[in-house]
């Protein structure tokens, strides 16, 4: 039975096609909000709309629009497009974002570190450039970054990836300050390992694997739904006193140690890992 809490509610989720992303839209709309998810892959878009409808009311519960969040213009068109479904914008999730390749920073590549920044960082900035007029009209709302354990706990090799969640989490709480007189929330999640697709490419008989299990004091791994859960508090006025905020989702991972991804530094030396040698 689809819930009522959220009735009303028009809320945006980026990177609404699979994973967190897909977890989150399918809560929000079972709890009755009316939702647009967006991404760059139109057939995994269409596919998650088409299945979230057919089991929570039909296609005027969700909506799916194609959008690059690094694009200035796709996103302001994209917000535009929610809150005209919706009548109104009242949360967004800022899901879209991801990592790069593995290296050290003395190897990272400059092309390939940017893009990460730039879809993180960049890709929030803009969805809450274009959001907080809506939000305003409607009397206020909640923003859900989505930073990650990686954004305040070291994780080796990840070059741009925890730069780039520390620098949503910044962004965030000054967002908070800017816009409480709106009555708008901004609050980040810090997930830890979440069993999502990206997440398939570590080995579940890896030595990285088991790091993240040892270093979890509930000792597994989260599911997309733990992480959704959260998220449809934070957007529900349920946490209407909570702003500013980042939040861990780990499994109490963020208690001890960053993960050890070493064995992913494929044909690099110790000596090339550590900058040894080098002129």
């Amino acid at each position: 039975m689809v819930g009522s809490d959220l009735n009303g509610f028009g809320v945006l989720v980026t990177g609404g096609g699979s994973g967190i992303g897909k977890a989150c839209a399918s809560l929000l709309v079972h709890s009755g909000a009316s939702v647009t998810i967006c991404g760059r892959t139109e057939a995994r878009l269409q596919e998650t709309q088409e299945e979230i409808a057919k089991s929570y009311g039909g296609d005027e519960t969700i909506q799916y629009r194609i959008c690059d969040v690094t694009e200035e213009e796709q996103v302001k068109e994209t917000i535009a497009e929610a809150s005209l479904f919706a009548v109104g914008l009242n949360g967004v999730v800022a899901n879209a974002g991801g990592g790069g390749a593995l290296a050290p920073y003395h190897l990272q590549n400059i092309d390939e570190f940017t893009r990460v920044l730039h879809l993180n960082v960049l890709g929030t900035m803009l969805c809450i450039k274009h959001s907080v007029p809506y939000m305003q009209k409607a009397g206020g709302g909640s923003f859900v970054g989505m930073s990650s354990i990686a954004g305040h706990l070291t994780h080796l090799w990840f070059g741009a990836y925890p730069v780039a969640k520390a620098g949503i989490e910044a962004m965030i709480q000054n967002a908070a300050d800017e816009f409480g007189p709106s009555n708008i929330r901004f609050n980040a999640v810090r997930p830890g390992f979440i069993a999502t697709e990206i997440m398939e490419g570590i080995p579940r008989e890896s030595k990285t694997y088991q790091t993240y299990i040892d270093n979890t004091p509930l000792g597994d791994v989260g599911q997309s739904e733990d992480v959704a859960s959260l998220v449809k508090f934070l957007i529900s006025s349920d946490s209407r006193w909570i702003t500013g905020q980042c939040i861990n989702i780990d499994g109490g991972h963020s208690l001890r140690r960053g993960p050890q991804f070493t064995e992913f530094l494929m044909g690099l030396t110790k000596e090339q890992i550590l900058g040894e040698g080098r002129d």
